[in-house]
């Protein structure tokens, strides 16, 4: 089964096309394809209006995501706005501003919050799965690799972040691998 999976971030499709099962072909957008409208208030409306918006355009089946890191005590900021948290800077810059507005913090709890959608606007189906990995803030950025907001974020049961721990652990518990994996095993049980 061919499906486009609607996002330009390299990060994502490799992560996507770990998970995904062998019957399962993703291919990423076109390069000249314009960018979908992200305006909902919850990552439910922002991967359905991605996965909608793509599958009518290329009139093809679309797996889209929207997913963010969600903290208890700021009230689950950033949650949606999590990549458009201080549009145009590194995420170095935007740890280092979450860190500062955590600094006199206690509550450190947070978790990373994944919902991905499958849409085929021909076939009028909309299918989505909601996958969550918690855990806390870190009190510094540590480690290198991942991405986004990974360096700041550990996973309960570890006391490493997603930056140091490494893409073979992060690939086995991550909100992302969580989502798609249930999302994928939907489109499998309804033999679409």
């Amino acid at each position: 089964m061919k499906i486009v999976f609607a996002t330009k971030n390299f990060h994502k499709l490799r992560e996507v096309n770990i998970i995904k099962p062998t019957w399962i072909e993703i291919s990423p957008l076109p390069d000249d394809i314009p960018i979908a409208p992200e305006s909902g208030d919850t990552f439910l409306e922002n991967a359905v209006s991605k996965a909608v918006f793509y599958s009518k355009i290329l009139k093809s089946s679309v797996v889209a995501d929207d997913s963010g890191l969600v903290i208890e005590a700021l009230n689950g900021f950033p949650g949606v706005q999590s990549s458009r948290f201080m549009e145009g800077e590194n995420y170095g810059r935007k740890m280092k501003k979450i860190l500062m507005m955590m600094e006199d913090e206690e509550n450190r709890k947070a978790k990373f919050v994944c919902v991905a959608v499958f849409a085929d606007v021909e076939k009028g189906m909309i299918l989505s799965s909601i996958g969550e990995v918690k855990g806390k803030i870190a009190q510094e950025i540590r480690g290198k690799g991942g991405f986004g907001y990974d360096p700041i974020f550990i996973p309960n049961g570890f006391e490493k972040t997603f930056g140091e721990l490494g893409e073979e652990v992060k690939s086995e518990i991550s909100h992302r691998k969580r989502a798609f994996e249930k999302l994928f095993d939907i489109i499998r049980k309804l033999e679409i």
